[in-house]
């Protein structure tokens, strides 16, 4: 059965550990993700977005997620990330995703809270959690812990009206992360996600986890981080699998083992990153 954030992320506050939500896109990536989470006894979270999406559809996604889950005994939950359009959220929402993002922060205040204030009237009255962000999460490159000036950090006065008018269930927020693999380490603003998270009552989470310190991924913890997404280092993973099976071979290497070889490594990925933070061991 797979569940919504709350749960998950309730537990994880009380108990002052994070649930690591990893993308994927196939079985194998799907398959690696629960099985390590059932290993370790972990609280598993899978992300999928508008990049993976039309690779399957949302209603083939939620049956592959809702086949892997059936198989497992810890929490699951299926989590669509960073929607920017409406019609994508409805149409996962229909399929039976039990958990959505609506992302407006590119959009000023007053639009993000409106389409934001949508999805949650729309996803609530059917069980449907919902993870809305404030401020701008970057990409790297171009993200203000890489010195450009496209990501905006979350003011914590805003994210407290952003809460209280959206009624949304975990908020992603924006304190010198971003996505993609960082050429340099990111320092995380913990003055500004103690401020966030004094003026807010609901789960924070931090996208762009892939290559932060565990250090810092600590503190960020201890302060109220509950929720830390891990996609770019899945997919070099993956990539790196398939890429030195053919080169160890010269290109003979069936595909099938190409892909086992790949599945394995997203495994030990997973497996690192529920490590780093804290969730092993937190389903009895």
């Amino acid at each position: 059965m797979l569940v919504g954030l709350t749960r998950l992320l309730e537990d994880a506050r009380r108990g002052r550990y994070a649930v690591g939500a990893f993308n994927f896109c196939n079985a194998e990536t799907a398959q690696a993700v629960v099985e390590v989470g059932c290993a370790l006894r972990s609280p598993v979270i899978f992300i999928t977005g508008p990049w993976e999406i039309p690779l399957l559809g949302p209603k083939m996604l939620v049956e592959l997620a809702r086949s892997v889950a059936a198989k497992a005994d810890v929490p699951v939950c299926l989590h669509l990330d960073h929607a920017a359009h409406l019609g994508l959220v409805e149409e996962c929402i229909e399929a039976g995703f039990p958990s959505v993002m609506m992302d407006a922060s590119a959009h000023d205040f007053e639009e993000n809270v409106r389409l934001t204030r949508v999805v949650v009237e729309m996803a609530h009255p059917r069980g449907v959690t919902v993870e809305g962000e404030l401020g701008a999460v970057g990409r790297v490159g171009e993200s203000s812990v890489e010195g450009a000036e496209a990501a905006a950090l979350t003011d914590p006065d805003r994210a407290a009206e952003f809460v209280e008018r959206t009624g949304v269930d975990a908020l992603a927020v924006a304190i010198g992360n971003a996505h993609g693999i960082y050429t340099q380490r990111p320092q995380l603003d913990f003055g500004l996600l103690q401020a966030i998270r004094d003026a807010t009552d609901v789960p924070l989470v931090l996208h762009g986890g892939s290559g932060t310190h565990p250090d810092q991924l600590r503190r960020a913890i201890e302060i109220g981080i509950t929720k830390v997404n891990v996609a770019s280092e899945i997919g070099r993973a993956y990539l790196d699998a398939i890429r030195e099976s053919i080169e160890d071979t010269n290109g003979s290497v069936w595909y099938a083992k190409a892909l086992g070889e790949a599945k394995s490594a997203v495994r030990r990925v997973v497996a690192k990153w529920m490590r780093e933070l804290g969730s092993v061991g937190k389903v009895p």
